[in-house]
């Protein structure tokens, strides 16, 4: 079984008060954290970057090459145990390595994929030969890893995939047959994760090797963006798959597809911070060198805005990955060495978090294609040439709200796993709803302190109740039905994202005032003043629209009565505070926190 003492449940966040010391944020790095990071950082800089453009044509031969580099450095071996001649390193410091590694580009995605989903299924589901016989190897770069589950026909719907498995009639390999669509890595990958139907039916995962019988890649993909990464068809004709490179339980591949994709998701969540700073660090130096009108553009009012909203919205996308990674290192690490073997125990540990990884996911995709397009924008007529990094940086972003889930796949697991963890008396939210219905006819306007985050606590505080009661009405109406009632399921997704990243970046900025004072926290209370302000608009956005769909009559000017009461606050003049924050990031000319 799973440890459970001091676990925090996933999904607490929308129903709980958090414990402010459990929270990790970007300021509790330690000093090996952060010299894993400086390694990562001047591995990109020296040995990746100087090729990007072979990479973007496609000379593959140098992701090869640059791959086998990392490995030397200990890049491909963060989340391999030490017993398999890994360096099993912390859940933050594997987030640290991605999270550098993605200035890269399209290299970071093949990065990603070999250390991630193409090694972690065999690190965490593998049986012990697996483990020995694979993971070495995948740990130096001497074999390189992809992983095979998308189909023509099958994308969100994984398991209505087609490719089938027969059992030979010697009983020593199962035959494979059919094609796996979009595969990272699959220009020069050596082993891939592939899933297939037993018989046609039992969803099951193999370890399948390029140089089994069978196994063929078609063309290169002619992609708009992450052109720095090999993507191709995997082709299985009759491949031959020996019996011991079934991965996992016959008929159970869903639980490592669906537990590998969150933390999949967390990882592209990590990823795109570093994209994100990337981006704004770049349009910061430009618009302080740009003219016009004899002024730089970084001069000009509407360019400060631009640049501290764009800064705002990392600080919360920060906030909330780095968070969510330090939820995964705590449940993990609770793990015993027994359990950490158990691919049942791992699932479930892994599971917990699926709310938080679908959040992370989706904000995180979100807030780089919007600093993106704002850095395009704020580099004119330039953004749109190739000579000008934004512009790859720009097409680079958007296959992140694809893959690993599209994000609206994501939102609707969202509801969809409140609801479950409800039914299954894993969160009490049907309790709290209850209770809150009750409290709301009795609720009576709340003076806010005149203290630092004072009204941003406020803000989160309520954002919890308007999320619990939207729910709660939507529940209510629909019942069993409301899975078809998706635009009401994604205005529920987006009250919990940016909850989850409002309360992320308070509690990140609080830990910040009582180590280090406001004065010294000053750029970080600013960023979360504007977010949480902006955020809570949207929520109350979110909120009306999910009443509205749910209630009529007296009962809907009720809910939007009390939706008026829980939406009262004191907000501030925005204006003034982008432009004090837009002033320090003017002056470093990169993002500052």
């Amino acid at each position: 079984m799973v440890q459970t003492k001091n676990v925090i449940k996933g999904g607490s966040f929308l129903i709980e008060e958090v414990d402010v010391e459990r929270v990790f944020t970007p300021e509790d790095f330690t000093d090996e954290q952060k010299m894993i990071a400086k390694t990562t950082e001047e591995y990109v800089t020296n040995e990746v970057l100087p090729y990007i453009e072979n990479l973007e044509n496609h000379e593959f031969e140098h992701s090869v090459r640059l791959l086998k580099k990392a490995g030397e450095l200990g890049l491909l071996a963060a989340d391999v145990p030490e017993e398999y001649e890994g360096l099993g390193l912390d859940k933050v410091s594997s987030a640290l390595i991605a999270e550098k590694m993605s200035v890269a580009g399209g290299f970071s995605i093949s990065h990603g994929a070999h250390v991630g989903i193409g090694s972690l299924p065999i690190v965490l589901f593998g049986n012990e030969d697996q483990k020995q016989k694979y993971l070495p190897k995948l740990a130096s770069g001497e074999l390189l890893a992809a992983y095979a589950l998308t189909e023509p026909g099958s994308g969100s719907d994984a398991l209505g995939a087609k490719t089938t498995a027969k059992l030979n009639a010697a009983g020593t390999h199962y035959v494979l047959n059919g094609e796996k669509q979009w595969i990272t890595n699959a220009g020069f990958a050596d082993v891939f994760v592939v899933y297939a139907k037993v018989d046609g039916e039992k969803f099951t995962a193999f370890i399948v090797e390029r140089k089994f019988p069978g196994v063929s890649v078609g063309a290169e993909e002619k992609k708009m963006g992450i052109k720095s990464s090999s993507t191709r068809t995997l082709i299985l004709q009759d491949a031959q798959v020996p019996v011991e490179n079934v991965l996992g339980e016959i008929g159970r591949g869903h639980v490592i597809a669906f537990n590998i994709l969150n933390i999949g998701r967390y990882k592209l969540g990590v990823g795109t911070i570093g994209g994100s700073k990337r981006a704004l660090e770049l349009t910061i130096q430009y618009t302080n060198g740009r003219q016009q009108f004899k002024t730089p553009l970084s001069g000009f009012n509407l360019t400060k805005e631009k640049l501290a909203t764009m800064a705002s919205h990392l600080y919360a996308s920060e906030s909330l990955n780095y968070r969510t990674v330090g939820y995964f290192e705590d449940r993990l690490s609770q793990l015993s060495e027994e359990e950490q073997k158990d691919g049942k125990v791992i699932a479930a540990a892994i599971a917990e978090y699926a709310i938080e990884c679908s959040i992370a996911k989706v904000v995180g995709s979100e807030t780089l294609d919007y600093i993106a397009d704002e850095a395009v924008q704020l580099h004119g007529g330039y953004g749109f040439m190739s000579e000008y990094e934004v512009e790859r940086i720009y097409r680079d972003s958007r296959i992140n709200r694809i893959f690993e889930g599209t994000n609206e796949i994501n939102r609707l697991i969202v509801p969809g796993t409140f609801m479950k963890k409800a039914l299954k008396g894993e969160l009490p939210l049907l309790q709290v709803a209850q209770n809150l219905q009750q409290e709301l006819l009795m609720l009576m306007p709340e003076e806010i302190e005149d203290a630092p985050l004072a009204q941003e606590k406020y803000l989160v505080k309520n954002a919890k109740k308007i999320g619990v009661l939207a729910a709660g009405i939507a529940a209510q109406k629909f019942g069993t039905k409301l899975e078809a009632e998706q635009e009401v399921l994604v205005n529920i997704a987006n009250i919990a994202n940016q909850l989850y990243a409002m309360e992320s970046a308070v509690i990140r900025t609080a830990k910040a005032i009582e180590r280090d004072g406001v004065e010294k926290s000053k750029q970080k209370l600013l960023y979360t003043e504007i977010y949480c302000q902006e955020a809570f608009a949207e929520i109350e956005k979110e909120a009306k629209e999910i009443i509205l769909a749910s209630t009529d009559g007296d009962a809907g000017r009720m809910t939007l009565s009390a939706l008026r009461k829980l939406t009262r606050s004191n907000p501030y003049n925005l204006i003034l505070k982008k432009r004090e924050a837009a002033s320090k990031l003017i002056e470093a000319e990169k993002y500052i926190v």
